[in-house]
């Protein structure tokens, strides 16, 4: 399936934060790409424009591609719950966003890679979609012959992220997702109602 292959930093610009984690191009060149960029007499954004601004943030964040973003909306507006929340819950269940967050990989890209080349486990059967859906207490582990990989032993030694909706046991190199994160536990910088509002129209 395809995928944004391209410059991370020039994304990480034309939002203006670094979405895809430490960046020091965009440190360097922290506004927007192209001729323009640093003019600070951009004009004024149209509400569209924000919120098609805010959907791609979350796209580019996570990996997705508009039709699977898309069918994602639509599960969450049947679920019980408020759908912008409910949204970035199916985001953060995503198997491979929670490999990202236990510390294997180093980003979503590295932890897509690693499930897709079957390195990783999910209650002790070997998982290739990086869109699989967690649920509560699934458990997510690395591979027995895929324990010694330097990506992710690098990885796990530099991580500092605790997050209290999953747990990780460095020794059997295994991690719990024990719930659901809400709103408040998803660190991303995402207004989840402008994608609710867009979709909505």
């Amino acid at each position: 399936m395809a995928r944004y292959r391209g410059p991370k930093s020039k994304i990480a610009r034309k939002f203006g934060e670094a979405i895809f984690g430490d960046d020091k191009s965009f440190e360097k060149r922290n506004y927007p790409p192209g001729q323009h960029g640093n003019n600070r007499r951009r004009g004024k954004k149209s509400e569209y424009a924000i919120q098609l601004m805010e959907k791609q943030k979350a796209k580019y964040t996570y990996g997705i591609l508009e039709r699977q973003f898309r069918n994602m909306f639509e599960k969450a507006t049947r679920s019980q719950g408020i759908t912008g929340e409910v949204l970035l819950q199916l985001c953060e269940s995503r198997l491979d966003n929670v490999v990202f967050r236990l510390g294997v990989a180093p980003s979503r890209r590295a932890a897509r890679q690693l499930v897709s080349h079957r390195h990783i486990t999910v209650n002790g059967e070997l998982v290739n979609v990086p869109s699989y859906q967690l649920k509560a207490g699934d458990v997510v582990g690395v591979r027995e012959k895929s324990k010694s990989l330097q990506v992710v032993q690098d990885s796990l030694a530099n991580n500092s992220s605790v997050y209290e909706w999953i747990t990780w046991n460095n020794e059997t190199k295994q991690g719990t997702f024990v719930s659901v994160p809400g709103r408040v536990q998803i660190p991303e910088n995402i207004n989840e109602q402008f994608i609710v509002e867009l979709y909505s129209k």
